[in-house]
């Protein structure tokens, strides 16, 4: 009866070490997403940033134009750290909510056999 015991707490205990590897795993990715997300958010501030001030000069100048290379390049930019961020923002709520989450292993906790009824049977038989 202790076998079988010491044997489910083993299991219980492989089951929760995978859970929590698996958590720390998803929170290592999520930092990761999150420090990209960080360093384009501040490439999309600082793009912002040179807009307004070329848009500024070009009021100052009274050549205030839209379809200037600058300003093109300037929305391209703007608007590919709008798209990387929606798409960092997906990626950490599926990492978030998924059930197995990024480059977890396999759960083998629950495939441990149970040796605990042959440990038993051997007992047992010594005793016989």
């Amino acid at each position: 009866m202790t076998m079988k015991k010491d044997s489910n707490w083993k299991i219980m205990l492989n089951h929760w070490l995978f859970n929590f590897h698996k958590e720390v795993v998803k929170t290592g990715v999520i930092g990761k997403q999150l420090l990209t997300a960080s360093r384009t958010n501040l490439l999309l501030k600082e793009t912002y940033e040179e807009l307004g001030r070329t848009l500024e000069e070009g009021a100052k100048n009274g050549e205030l134009e839209w379809n200037t290379p600058k300003v093109k390049a300037l929305l391209q930019t703007i608007q590919a750290c709008k798209k990387d961020l929606a798409q960092i923002e997906q990626q950490v709520y599926k990492i978030k909510f998924s059930s197995s989450g990024p480059k977890c292993p396999q759960d083998i906790s629950r495939q441990i056999p149970d040796y605990s009824s042959l440990r038993d049977e051997k007992k047992d038989e010594k005793n016989k």
